[in-house]
């Protein structure tokens, strides 16, 4: 028996982990931002593009993405980048190792971060195989913020999470299979201002 002056304090603490309860597991209460991937331009700057051969729920099954599209971008030259972008309110399947789903067989170990300079600083991580001729890169997007530790920040904003609806997290995941200007800064490549571009045409719909 729990002696009855501690019952309004275990009242109060049931009361309080009753919420995200509630929030998430009988109200899924989710916060719709407006904001759709469907909505990026097909052509961005010189490069014109076509949907791949994705099955229209694969993004669904692979990511949780209710909002995806994968698209071959590809030059009067021949140059061609696949971008993938996905929104899911699974954060975890977004940001936990992508390029298992999406560069299957790549062997991408090589990893490092750069960064979009601008109004918003947006961090890019790089993923290459062992020649460096496959590249992919990486940003999350959540909150109208760009993510360069998801973990931590999931970490720190745990009980924002915990109590409050649901927010998607956004990936925009772009892949060069013939990586051919090596000795250049990826943001003044032509797969880096693609992204670039496909991130800030995104963004857009925001104003």
């Amino acid at each position: 028996m729990i002696s009855s002056r501690y019952a309004v304090w275990v009242t109060v603490i049931l009361m309080i982990a009753l919420i995200p309860i509630v929030t998430h597991s009988y109200l899924n209460l989710k916060e719709d931002d407006g904001l759709s991937v469907k909505k990026i331009n097909f052509v961005l700057t010189d490069y014109e593009s076509m949907p791949t051969n994705r099955m229209p729920g694969w993004g669904k099954d692979t990511f949780g993405c209710e909002d995806w599209i994968e698209r071959t971008y590809s030059d009067v030259a021949g140059k061609k980048f696949r971008l993938f972008v996905g929104r899911s309110f699974d954060h975890k399947r977004l940001y936990h190792h992508p390029e298992l789903a999406l560069s299957y067989g790549k062997d991408l170990r090589d990893e490092s971060v750069v960064w979009f300079a601008g109004q918003d600083k947006i961090p890019v991580k790089l993923l290459k195989n062992e020649t460096g001729s496959s590249m992919v890169a990486i940003v999350l997007l959540y909150d109208g913020k760009f993510i360069e530790n998801p973990i931590l920040y999931q970490i720190k904003n745990a009980l924002q999470e915990l109590m409050g609806a649901k927010k998607p997290m956004t990936l925009f995941y772009m892949v060069d299979d013939n990586n051919e200007q090596k000795g250049i800064p990826f943001i003044q490549t032509s797969g880096g201002i693609l992204l670039n571009k496909a991130i800030m045409d995104f963004m857009s719909q925001q104003h």
